[in-house]
């Protein structure tokens, strides 16, 4: 496991070793989801531009297909 070093102001040191809390684990945790949520959105962002590329389908096309399909039935 790689070992990542962070400052903090000494009156915020005090304050964390007043209370009974993992830091370390409480950092990663939020590392963790931090990572997820870029990444997330890095993939919507991905899925928009493809979707931008590829084109639109005409006005009414969602539900002429519905139709289709209802019809075939």
């Amino acid at each position: 496991m790689a070992i990542v070093t962070v400052r903090v102001p000494d009156e915020l040191k005090l304050k964390m070793k007043e209370l009974n809390i993992n830091w370390s684990e409480e950092i990663r945790e939020f590392i963790r989801k931090r990572i997820d949520e870029i990444e997330r959105k890095r993939r919507i962002q991905e899925a928009l531009e493809l979707a931008k590329a590829s084109g639109s389908v005409s006005r009414g096309f969602a539900a002429k297909s519905v139709r289709e399909d209802r019809d075939s039935h």
